[in-house]
């Protein structure tokens, strides 16, 4: 079946070229690739800017159009950019039965990425996402969290799972995951306008509509990020405040209870490699990352002014409020 792969890009470097290499040499071909590309200036294409824009400064580098024939690119705002709503808008400029979403930043670890995501795609399941790897430089706690996150076992999830995995039920990531476009279409797809979160509140609209949620763990990305504590706070806040919008997903499923659990595995695995004394640091991280979750998850008790402080997001509230946000 057809498959393309959809990616919103935001200030690409050559890191980019090389997941488009990646793409271009698995063993399943993918037909088109999809940029949705988030600009400052103005779009690549237009040479009259005054400042070159980060594609611009890129493609300087090489004969893009003829190096990658099958890359369709999408320019829009900064301001128009939404987690959900833009990679909706690049589903509709595909007309594949499969579809991929990655993030630029994601980098395939083999060859065998696409094969291994799509072939879930049959019968009851909608979706399937993969596992993601540490990068070699990453903290010890980064990688604790994509142990946690992201384990040896794959797995398929169905309604039936909620009393065992309770959150983690309708855990997805657009990452990098694979989607079929009939029940996307069938059951609305993304969310079009969301802080964070879009995909697995899509995951819990599939699940609750019967179908099931591949979780793969042969598919790997390489894809990791070594937040400060600050950041972790403002990237939890915009969490909380996903759940929060989406009661009809979240409002009965408590997330704590996926927070104990990787406090005790995190615990044990510092006491089996005799490094105790880094737990106090890993429970300060906890920390900031619980309190940006109960700010976010209360955010409508909250001045304007604290909310744009906390949030990794000020473009998102220009939909919620009126007011120019500065």
């Amino acid at each position: 079946m057809k498959t393309d792969v959809i990616i919103p890009v935001y200030k690409p470097g050559r890191e980019l070229l090389t997941l488009l290499d990646r793409l271009e040499n698995q063993t399943i071909s993918v037909r088109k690739i999809i940029l949705m590309n988030t600009e400052e200036v103005c779009s690549w294409e237009k040479a009259a800017c005054q400042n070159k824009t980060h594609w611009q400064k890129l493609t300087d580098q090489v004969d893009f159009a003829r190096k990658y024939p099958n890359v369709e690119i999408h320019s829009l705002p900064k301001a128009e950019f939404d987690h959900g709503g833009t990679r909706h808008q690049g589903v509709q400029y595909s007309d594949a039965e499969l579809f991929i979403c990655m993030t630029q930043d994601a980098m395939p670890a083999d060859t065998r990425l696409v094969e291994n995501l799509i072939k879930h795609l049959s019968g009851n399941t909608a979706a399937a996402y993969a596992r993601q790897l540490p990068g070699e430089a990453s903290s010890e706690f980064e990688k604790m969290s994509r142990m946690f996150n992201y384990p040896q076992q794959s797995r398929y999830k169905t309604l039936d799972d909620l009393k065992e995995l309770g959150i983690k039920t309708f855990f997805c990531s657009n990452v990098c995951a694979a989607y079929r476009r009939d029940i996307y279409d069938k059951l609305g797809g993304f969310v079009h306008h969301t802080i964070f979160n879009e995909d697995m509140i899509y995951a819990a609209s599939m699940i609750r509509a019967g179908y099931a949620v591949a979780y793969e763990a042969g598919a790997q990305v390489i894809h990791s990020h070594d937040y400060t504590n600050v950041e972790q706070l403002r990237r939890n806040f915009d969490l909380g405040v996903s759940q929060a919008e989406h009661p009809e997903v979240f409002a009965d499923i408590p997330s704590e209870a996926e927070g104990r659990k990787f406090v005790a595995q995190t615990w044990q695995f510092l006491k089996d490699h005799k490094r105790l004394y880094r737990f106090p640091a890993f429970c300060l991280q906890c920390a900031f990352k619980y309190a940006g979750y109960l700010l976010g998850r209360h955010y409508k008790k909250l001045p304007r002014a604290l909310v744009l402080k906390i949030t990794a997001n000020k473009q998102y509230w220009k939909g919620i409020w009126t007011e120019a946000i500065k």
